[in-house]
């Protein structure tokens, strides 16, 4: 099982991996039809909610192949509807915007949702889980960076020039705190650990008896059209709502993940 390192071990991934983000995430992309068999075999849904938030500076259109195949699964899949991913900007000081969001998918459907964040929504998700746990039902991040120092990647130059937040305020260390202990529902975290723009170090859920890793094969940027991820995904939106189970990937499916996973 995969487990943090400490903080001050954890560097940001090479400049010559994060350059190989692109290509990688296209091949990923294509991959798609090749595995489609395979992903038609995932769990069918219950036709609960499902709320999608894309990552860092990504808008809906970057999640849409998830929400397309989660609704053939026959899940309620929502976007997020909060335009590009630029943290605060988007969501509120507070989150008070995605807050707002949930609540109106909750209140429409009289049923918990299950929250799905790419990178920076994966953080989110987190805090939402915390800030309206009687709205979700459990949380599943891809490649979020929601532990160890905000430094540990790529982008954070960027994030703050683009967000107006400084990572190293008061305010966001907070914040930071709150997203990084365990949510009060079970979570999933997906990541790899050729992932090019975090530290997938800082991608691990703790351990406990309702929280888990799943190791993946790919890119940052291609982790939302990633076969292994679609269907780990949909494996662990199909747990019962009283009666999560870690993932166990079976038969061919065993292949697309890293030893540890089956």
């Amino acid at each position: 099982m995969a487990t943090a390192a400490p903080i001050d071990e954890v560097r940001a991934p090479s400049a010559l991996l994060a350059l190989t983000e692109l290509p990688r995430a296209l091949a990923e992309l294509g991959s798609l039809s090749l595995a489609a068999p395979l992903l038609a075999g995932a769990p069918k849904g219950d036709g609960h909610p499902v709320l999608v938030l894309p990552g860092f500076v990504a808008s809906d259109a970057s999640t849409a192949v998830l929400r397309r195949y989660l609704k053939q699964l026959g899940y309620d899949a929502h976007a997020w509807e909060l335009g590009r991913n630029f943290g605060p900007r988007a969501i509120g000081r507070e989150g008070e915007k995605l807050v707002e969001r949930l609540r109106v998918v909750h209140e429409r459907t009289g049923e918990k949702v299950s929250l799905v964040g790419w990178s920076l929504g994966g953080v989110m998700a987190r805090l939402l889980a915390r800030r309206a746990p009687g709205a979700v039902r459990q949380v599943i991040t891809l490649g979020s960076p929601f532990a160890g120092s905000p430094k540990a990647s790529n982008v954070w130059r960027a994030y703050q020039l683009l967000t107006g937040q400084k990572i190293d305020d008061a305010h966001t260390r907070r914040q930071l705190a709150e997203v990084a202990a365990p949510p009060p529902v079970p979570a999933t975290a997906i990541y790899s650990r050729e992932d090019g723009i975090v530290a997938w170090q800082n991608c691990l859920e703790p351990a406990g008896p309702n929280s888990e890793n799943i190791q993946v094969r790919g890119s940052h940027c291609g982790l939302g059209v990633n076969p292994a991820v679609l269907y780990a995904v949909a494996d662990r939106l199909a747990q019962p709502l009283d009666g999560w189970r870690p993932f166990a990937a079976k038969g061919l499916m065993g292949l697309m993940y890293p030893s540890g996973n089956a």
